[in-house]
């Protein structure tokens, strides 16, 4: 019965059981809210769980560090689908609460940066402090540790709290992107709108070093969508890379991306081919002159006619 659970950062009325619930599949399954990113994810290396949805980046804060870590680390996961959802937060209260009452307020770490404007406007001298999940903090504050949390409005009925203002952003279409994991499996079948993320370790120090990977998407018309470097926890200086890149590992252009990868990198981790959230096939832009899968396969039989005197 475990592939019938999906784990999620909870508690409930998480933005990311929001996201979790846009699944079609969301509604036959178990969902379990965990504690963190990574026990979530432990669920399902343990086998005790099918999938998980963790954040993995904002639009604002961009990357989700403990999400990115965790797919760096630790036995291999692999994304499946991915989910954007528009991110907007409520000041959730206990009833009767006005703004002058509010001394201390409570959020996740990533909702901090994306309501600093706010409250520098309207909450100028109240004390934040972190919680492990904006629904956590909305938990906080129905127990009274906490006068108010940054949280989203649908989490107010299931604390028993009541949204003060609505609509808080700094940043007007900000958004958060969620990533459905799961145990290593073949990807599914692409679509013509897809995604790949790997994470790639550099072999040494050098002047160029991540030039050299770069190229090998380069040269063969990959589009990276994102690229950051995280500490390995190796020492000062150790860095991998998280890479998303546009296409999917079949089309031969990725493919042979990711093997030029593999020849020159100490270690490369597949995370996964998947669909683009909200993004069809016809919106995709043209592939740059002789980066096609035709194109490949042509090069590819010249060379075995030139090989074969045949040219």
């Amino acid at each position: 019965m475990s592939a019938m659970r999906y784990t999620y950062l909870g508690p409930e009325g998480t933005f990311t059981e929001a996201a979790l619930r846009t699944l079609p599949e969301a509604a036959t399954r178990e969902l379990m809210p965990m504690v963190s990113v990574p026990a979530a994810l432990d669920a399902v290396r343990a086998g005790e769980a099918g999938g998980a949805l963790v954040p993995i980046e904002n639009s604002v804060e961009g990357g989700v560090t403990a999400t990115l870590d965790q797919l760096s680390r630790g036995e291999p996961l692999m994304i499946y689908r991915e989910v954007v959802l528009p991110i907007a937060f409520a000041l959730l209260v206990r009833p009767g609460t006005k703004i002058g009452d509010i001394k201390t307020v409570t959020g996740h770490p990533v909702a901090q940066p994306q309501v600093r404007n706010w409250l520098a406007a309207h909450l100028p001298d109240v004390r934040w402090e972190s919680a492990a999940s904006n629904a956590d903090g909305a938990r906080l504050v129905q127990e009274g540790r906490y006068d108010a949390a940054f949280a989203g409005e649908f989490a107010a009925a299931t604390y028993g709290l009541e949204p003060l203002v609505t609509e808080i952003h700094d940043a007007a279409n900000a958004e958060t992107r969620f990533v459905l994991l799961g145990r290593p499996g073949r990807p599914a079948a692409p679509t013509g709108a897809d995604k790949t993320s790997l994470v790639i370790w550099l072999g040494d120090d050098h002047p160029g070093a991540l030039l050299e990977l770069l190229q090998e998407f380069a040269v063969r018309g990959v589009n990276l969508m994102r690229i950051e470097s995280r500490p390995t926890g190796a020492g000062i200086g150790n860095y991998c890379f998280s890479v998303d890149a546009e296409g999917h590992i079949t089309d031969r252009r990725v493919g042979e991306a990711l093997m030029g990868l593999k020849r020159i990198c100490p270690q490369v981790r597949f995370l996964g081919s998947y669909p683009r959230a909200g993004v069809a096939p016809d919106e995709v832009g043209a592939l740059r002159a002789g980066t096609s899968d035709a194109e490949f396969m042509a090069a590819s039989d010249w060379l075995a006619r030139c090989q074969d005197g045949r040219f």
